[in-house]
């Protein structure tokens, strides 16, 4: 018997195994490849089917039904079922490496749909206060040539006028008549805009689909802190992420061997350096934001080739800013600015919101972001320690940059809050990193991920959706407002108890404004104890031709209710007084406001 011949008997056995092995294969193989079209039908249909459920759940939401958790209340149960519906489908997209960046793009642009244009398409007006304020710079700028005269507090905007100035040259060019016409629409074409840069941030440290495309998913789940409304911070900050994608893309680990890094063409630093000129003339904080980034990025020797240009020209840049246009407000901070640097526990704290005057819906609404935010942080810091190779990428140095900032000034209570946006792009692709790297049983990766992506989701969606009872606005609160700010005489003054009263700013160049809130803890407690003795300081100089107005609207009573400064029945109070005092002619009533005149024809003695 030569070699290699087998025996005959075994030759049969062979065979025979052979013969059974095969059917049993071909069936196995069968029933993956059913599996496999079953999942990627419903990754196919998962899309189109959530943004159908979406659509339909917003028919019947009732908007006056909201309290302690805005928006979460009366959302219907159609609505949270779509955004299961679309997180199971993405997930489902991403067990398969043939899934098209196309679909991915679907999905996240859903999730963007879902979570932005919810409030769009539900509210009958602008949403949120300080959008509305905005709105009524750049008509004010429009008015005024560019500088606005009488400003008061709103002069800072004088001295970072870029986003208005572009705005208003917008309109302009369009021919529309104010940015109310496109302004309701801001959050969710600032979240698609934002989506450029962030692909391309991502793209510059690996070129796996599901990574970048999964970082992007957890940015939108996780951006809970809501500055992507009308407003030059939204647009600062899409010009950050920006200059950064473009300074990383240059960094020695993110490039071709036919392109070496340190040698920036001169167009392209232009451009970088031009990205760093619109963020110091819009925004105060923002360039710092930039500078503490690069700084970050310029620590490895091996990028400061790269990072150095674009940071002395950003340091160059807002320096001169700051010491020219911006040198008022400089100049009149600049004792608070070095005071706070050696206070870093309470700049720290500050931005804790404190909690013991709040509603009870708005405390568990900020312990759940407190916890989000912690997570976030937590799980890029395991995927720091878990995937080794993101540390060669600058997107670690990015998470920590904010961190001077944030101890070494309050801003108002809101640099906790800034900073962890401004960190969020980067610990985004790490928290991806840690969930969607997969090397075996990807169907098991994607059970642990989905209750994950849900949970840190339904966190968003708490401290997004959180505060709508005053941030939404009726079409009675819009027209009492207007009716305030078409008669009022130049000069006249306006009072109302919060800002949330929608556009009481137009025309602010030519009206006095006292917001009740925001005075003293003395002034406070007598407005509590009697509210004509209240007001009384603010409106005894009024006079027949320069009266006062004071303005009580709905979403007043629900912001002093949800934040505690004021009691919550305090609109109810002034009203009943003012309308049994003598002097107090209520001019304007409906529903949800009323505004009350007061003109004291001795200019004199208040009520």
């Amino acid at each position: 018997m030569g070699k290699g011949t087998m025996p005959a008997g075994n030759r049969g056995a062979s065979l025979t195994s052979a013969a059974v092995r095969w059917p049993v294969a071909a069936v196995t193989n069968r029933r993956r490849l059913q599996r496999a079209t079953a999942r990627q039908w419903t990754a196919w249909t998962a899309l189109p089917a959530a943004l159908c459920l979406w659509l339909l759940s917003l028919r019947h939401v009732n908007l006056r039904r909201m309290h302690d958790y805005g928006l979460l209340q009366v959302l219907p149960v159609l609505y949270w079922a779509a955004l299961g519906l679309l997180t199971l489908g993405f997930c489902l997209s991403m067990i398969d490496r043939r899934t098209r960046s196309g679909w991915f793009a679907g999905y996240v642009l859903g999730l963007i749909a879902v979570l932005h244009a919810t409030p769009t398409l539900l509210y009958p007006a602008l949403r949120y206060g300080w959008a509305w304020k905005h709105v009524a710079i750049v008509d004010a700028v429009i008015r005024n040539g560019g500088t606005v005269p009488n400003a008061d507090k709103l002069d800072l905007y004088n001295q970072w006028p870029g986003f208005f100035q572009l705005n208003a040259l917008f309109l302009k060019a369009t021919g529309l008549q104010s940015a109310m016409a496109y302004a309701a629409w801001t959050p969710p074409v600032f979240n698609a805009l934002l989506l450029v840069p962030l692909l391309l941030l991502y793209r510059t440290v690996t070129h796996d689909r599901r990574l970048v495309w999964g970082a992007a998913w957890v940015y939108y789940s996780c951006s809970w802190v809501g500055q992507d409304y009308f407003a030059p911070q939204a647009f600062a900050f899409l010009m950050f992420v920006t200059l950064i994608a473009l300074v990383m893309g240059r960094l020695p680990a993110a490039h071709r061997q036919d392109d070496p890094p340190g040698r920036w063409p001169i167009a392209r630093l232009v451009l970088v350096l031009l990205i760093a000129a619109v963020i110091v003339t819009s925004h105060p904080l923002t360039p710092l934001m930039l500078i503490s980034a690069l700084v970050a990025l310029s620590i490895p020797r091996r990028n400061r080739r790269v990072v150095l240009p674009v940071l002395a020209g950003a340091v160059l840049l807002t320096v001169v800013w700051d010491s020219t246009v911006a040198r008022p407000y400089i100049s009149a901070n600049l004792n608070n600015f070095v005071q706070s640097l050696v206070q870093p526990n309470s700049n720290v704290v500050s931005g804790l919101a404190a909690l013991g005057t709040a509603a009870p819906g708005q405390v568990v609404v900020s312990w759940v972001d407190r916890a989000l935010s912690a997570a976030v942080f937590f799980l890029a810091a395991v995927a720091f320690v878990r995937r080794r190779w993101v540390r060669r990428t600058g997107l670690p140095l990015l998470v920590v940059s904010p961190l001077p900032l944030l101890v070494a000034n309050a801003y108002g209570g809101e640099m906790i809050l800034r900073s962890y946006l401004f960190a969020l792009p980067a610990a985004a692709f790490l928290i991806a990193a840690l969930l969607f790297q997969w090397g075996r049983r990807p169907r098991l990766h994607v059970l642990l991920s989905y209750p994950l992506l849900m949970a840190v989701l339904g966190g968003l969606v708490f401290g997004y959706y959180g505060k709508e009872a005053a941030d939404y606005f009726t079409k009675d609160e819009v027209a009492a407002a207007h009716f305030v700010t078409a008669t009022a005489p130049p000069q006249s003054l306006i009072v109302s108890v919060t800002s949330a009263v929608p556009g009481l700013f137009m025309h602010y160049d030519e009206h006095p404004r006292v917001e009740l809130d925001e005075q003293d803890i003395h002034t406070r407690r007598e407005l509590v104890r009697d509210p004509l003795s209240g007001l009384e300081p603010f409106i005894q100089g009024a006079t027949t031709r320069q009266p006062a107005y004071i303005i009580l609207s709905r979403a007043q009573t629900a912001e002093t209710y949800l934040n505690g400064v004021l009691p919550a029945d305090t609109t109810q109070r002034m009203d009943a007084a003012m309308a049994r005092a003598p002097g107090f002619v209520p001019v304007y009533r409906n529903r949800d406001a009323v505004v009350y005149l007061y003109g004291n024809p001795a200019g004199g003695a208040g009520p």
